[in-house]
């Protein structure tokens, strides 16, 4: 079964999920909001594409490898979004989304 081989990229999945929606909520509370608009955006559509890829793992789709590839675009985008901002939050969900990014190009 493909989601038995690849337990450690879903761990991954799961990690950069929890981040991208942790810095998204906190971008939320933030006094100047609009400023986070770009970053608010892409820890949605991380978190979006991270858990879309775990379903296609777990349920052994054929295109896991090509969805795989964007989550990576995605995830790379995300993380130098984040790392442009000093927050914590924002620099948590960066590591955690250039991670993430690496381990889908192994498998990609």
């Amino acid at each position: 079964m493909s989601h038995e081989k690849h337990q450690e990229l879903l761990q991954i999945l799961n990690e950069c999920k929890t981040a991208c929606n942790h810095c998204f909520d906190a971008c939320l509370k933030e006094d100047d909001v609009k400023m986070m608009a770009g970053c608010i955006r892409l820890d949605v559509e991380c978190a979006d594409i991270c858990g879309y890829l775990e379903q296609a793992i777990t349920r052994n789709s054929p295109f896991i490898k090509e969805i795989a590839e964007l989550c990576a675009t995605i995830c790379d985008a995300c993380g130098k979004e984040c790392e442009q901002h000093s927050h914590d939050h924002c620099q948590r969900c960066a590591e955690a989304c250039f991670k993430c990014a690496e381990a889908c190009r192994k498998i990609a």
